[in-house]
């Protein structure tokens, strides 16, 4: 299983997080207690079932192996198996920032390989 995840919120909780210097989560993820994750094969899935039609997005590609044993995956949809972070996440764990903006067809593009 590769160690890169993916993350995908607002532009705007992004720049704050950035300000911030660390990123403690989306509201859905304050309300559930972990910050949720996908990966490479979930990721344009999880695009489509909570962040369908929303523009001014940022995907992260983040180092799952370097948030340590805070980070588990465990079953959500059907049985798959998603990476959850039960605590912050330290920006040095992030590869990568992209915008995910939507294509004319209303659905996300995403970059081609995920890195």
């Amino acid at each position: 299983m590769s160690s890169i995840i993916y993350k995908i919120l607002p532009a705007s909780l992004w720049q704050s997080a950035r300000e911030a210097g660390i990123f403690k989560g989306a509201p859905v993820d304050e309300a559930d207690g972990f910050i949720h994750y996908s990966t490479a094969e979930q990721v344009q899935e999880t695009a489509r079932r909570h962040f369908a039609g929303q523009d001014d997005l940022v995907l992260l590609a983040v180092d799952g192996d370097a948030l340590g044993e805070a980070l588990v995956y465990e079953p959500s949809r059907g049985g798959a198996l998603f990476p959850h972070l039960y605590g912050p996440m330290p920006l040095s764990a992030v590869l990568s920032d992209q915008a995910l903006r939507l294509g004319p067809d209303g659905t996300h593009r995403f970059p081609e390989p995920l890195a």
